[in-house]
């Protein structure tokens, strides 16, 4: 990580600043936990994320016990520069409970509120599915009959997909669409092509529109 300036962070009278860290793929918040300045450099030198403990008063490698590393993609800081954002790719759970997340219980709110990051979340399904018995999982079945059997299931649901837009079939098209982006994430792991990769294909294109 290149260009880390520590004059932008305002750090607390303990020389510490909160970092909210987040999947870079799935978009989901992990986690939220304490940096000071020699962590955040450790974190940008190394390219592994690097805390600051309270309760035990030392540096702490993310996940340098259980072997669930986080690779920092990116580190932002708020507008006010007393919080910084951690983007991370997470080699498993965040919680030390093994949930993915931190934040897995609900106080309060609309139930399913965080579809929208569930393609990404799915990805990850997928990836430990691959390796599931096929006569028990439709994903490591679909693999085990190779990429041509994978590639002709994304024409497929493609040509559904498409079809049911041409007729205006909102109901047909929202399910077509979910077996075409299902396929499409196994496809990727057909083709050994990382689904993050994809998106940044899409970002770069995006970024020279």
């Amino acid at each position: 990580m290149e260009n880390l300036d520590l004059a932008k962070i305002k750090f607390d009278e303990k020389g510490l600043v909160p970092v909210v860290v987040q999947d870079a793929v799935s978009a989901e918040v992990l986690m939220v936990a304490w940096a000071n300045a020699e962590a955040l450099e450790m974190s940008a030198q190394s390219g592994e994320l690097t805390l600051w403990s309270r309760s035990r008063g030392e540096l702490w490698r993310k996940g340098a016990t259980s072997g669930n590393l986080m690779r920092v993609l990116e580190m932002r800081v708020d507008c006010d520069g007393d919080t910084i954002l951690a983007l991370v790719e997470a080699a498993g759970p965040a919680c030390h409970t093994g949930e993915r997340t931190c934040f897995f219980r609900s106080l309060w709110g609309r139930e399913n509120a965080t579809e929208q990051s569930f393609l990404g979340r799915l990805w990850y399904y997928l990836n430990k599915r691959k390796s599931d018995d096929p006569e028990e999982s439709y994903t490591a079945r679909l693999l085990s009959e190779g990429a041509s059997r994978v590639a002709q299931k994304v024409g497929e649901e493609g040509v559904e997909t498409a079809l049911a837009a041409a007729t205006q079939d909102r109901n047909a098209f929202r399910y077509e669409a979910a077996d075409l982006l299902y396929h499409l994430l196994v496809a990727c792991i057909a083709t050994d092509v990382p689904f993050p990769e994809v998106l940044r294909e899409l970002a770069s294109r995006h970024r020279s529109a």
